[in-house]
């Protein structure tokens, strides 16, 4: 058995320490079972082939697989080789040794309140810089990032002076300064022209919008969600309350019918849906404001992709900047626009939701890191910010103008969509089509994509749908990079 390119990549970051070679082969290759790197039943290299591809003793990699065997991770079938044990496998073995774990564990399984690691999860290969065609949605890009502008704003921010004021606990408060860069500097491009006290600073978009269920999800209340949609979400409101129904959606976003009637908090992405892309027309925004208004609905808007597209998206009126009955709560974040590891998102609400969430946030954590909203402030106010919305967003627009000509050439069994603005492709597949099994047998041939299933209700219903990302790819690899996708939807061998 020839050892693959994912395999090779998969091994690419190991420590070479010879005393614990046998326990890092058994580590990286657990940990790729546990995020569905390696899915059921896949066959794993021989030992010998699997040695000789790392250049390390057989025996290693033998005693590798039998602790893995052991763990209940891999099964061992004669004449055949190693495979990844089987949903059904790991769950009988679970049982079988349940007694010993319980009491190695202290029973903390029969302890926990949530299971939240049963739920499906987006899972990537953490290494995805390591493959050459990484068409994965809302990744960093290094050649785009704005390294001097980013390093001339935090060398501003850790003058003595700059430190005196962030280094200090500011209990619930945020930065001053990047409060004021939102304002009048941000949020203006979308419409939104928030007052004192109606914002917020959380980590990212995510804290900002598991807060916002804390505060106004109990176990009974009427949540509508998006389906498909953003799968953190459904899981987040899953887990708050019983009464979490799916929302009525057609070719354009949520609409606006008897079951959002019956909801008193509704989930909405109506710039960018996720995943369809479907960029809500002004008309059905304003309906859904009507209907929210007669039937009592808060509205949270998630803006997860604005600021950044020169394809006129920008100029749709957010829901916020349409509320006139402050019904609408505005999630936004930095991590689409500049990096996803600079965790800086925000809320805008009225006032006193916004009070609320501050004793909420300071609960949890006090208040995010100062000194990276006060670089983050000083990057807006020397106008680094524009400047690289229009750099980034030309590049983007160029990169999803060569996929949309690309597509019915190399992809011509599929049918795709990107509303203006979109920074992925959801692609629609034969009925045929396992997504799931594209995925694997894409990434042998160093391609990554994400099945469309994880963001279904009934994951059976995305089955032939997958997304296309294109904020990580280089625009040079994107044609190379659909070639051999095509070539795998037509059973070629590439």
């Amino acid at each position: 058995m020839q050892i693959d390119t994912a395999w090779r990549l998969l091994f690419g970051g190991m420590e070479r320490d010879p005393q614990g070679l046998s326990a890092r082969v058994r580590g990286i290759i657990a940990e790729a079972i546990e995020t569905g790197l390696l899915a059921s039943d896949m066959r794993v290299p021989s030992s010998r082939s699997l040695a000789e591809a790392l250049g390390i003793s057989r025996n290693t990699i033998n005693a590798a697989y039998q602790h893995l065997i052991d763990d209940g991770l891999l099964v061992a079938r004669e004449r055949s080789g190693c495979f990844v044990a089987s949903t059904d496998d790991r769950r009988a073995s679970e049982h079988t040794d349940a007694g010993v774990a319980a009491d190695k564990a202290g029973g903390w399984a029969a302890r926990f309140a949530i299971r939240p690691s049963r739920m499906p999860q987006i899972t990537k290969p953490r290494n995805w810089m390591d493959y050459p065609y990484p068409f994965l949605f809302g990744q960093f890009d290094p050649s785009l990032f704005p390294t001097n502008p980013w390093r001339e704003s935090v060398k501003a921010a850790s003058s003595v002076q700059e430190i005196t004021r962030w280094a200090r606990d500011m209990i619930d408060d945020d930065d001053p300064d990047l409060l004021n860069q939102l304002r009048h500097k941000v949020l203006p491009r979308r419409g939104i022209f928030a007052g004192p006290g109606e914002i917020i600073i959380t980590i990212g978009s995510q804290h900002a919008l598991s807060m916002l269920v804390q505060l106004l999800v109990g176990r009974d209340t009427p949540v509508g969600i998006e389906n498909p949609g953003y799968p953190d979400v459904r899981h987040m409101v899953g887990i708050a309350t019983t009464e979490m129904r799916p929302l009525t959606c057609d070719g354009f976003g949520v609409v606006p019918d008897a079951v959002f009637a019956s909801r008193r908090v509704a989930f909405v992405t109506v710039g960018h849906q996720c995943p369809t892309t479907a960029v809500m027309p002004i008309g059905r925004r304003r309906a859904l404001l009507d209907a929210a208004a007669r039937h009592d609905v808060v509205l949270i808007e998630d803006d997860y992709e604005s600021d950044l597209s020169v394809e006129g998206d920008a100029d749709l009126p957010c829901l916020k900047s349409l509320d006139q009955a402050d019904r609408v709560i505005y999630t936004g974040s930095f991590s689409k626009i500049l990096a996803p590891g600079l965790r800086i998102g925000y809320v805008v609400a009225p006032k006193p939701v916004i009070d609320e969430l501050r004793v909420l946030r300071r609960l949890m954590l006090r208040h995010p890191p100062t000194n990276n909203q006060r670089s983050l402030a000083t990057f807006i106010q020397l106008g680094h910010y524009r400047q690289h919305l229009r750099r980034t967003a030309t590049v983007l627009e160029e990169r999803a103008a060569r996929i949309a000509d690309l597509l019915p050439k190399l992809l011509p069994v599929c049918r795709f969509r990107r509303d203006f603005g979109a920074k992925s492709f959801w692609i629609e597949g034969p009925p045929d089509l396992d997504s799931r099994d594209l995925v694997r047998r894409a990434r042998d041939q160093g391609v990554l994509i994400e099945a469309g299933d994880i963001f279904f209700l009934d994951p059976a219903e995305g089955r032939r749908y997958f997304r296309l990302g294109f904020t990580s790819i280089a625009t040079h690899r994107i044609e190379p990079g659909l070639r051999r996708l095509g070539a795998l939807l037509r059973n070629e061998a590439v």
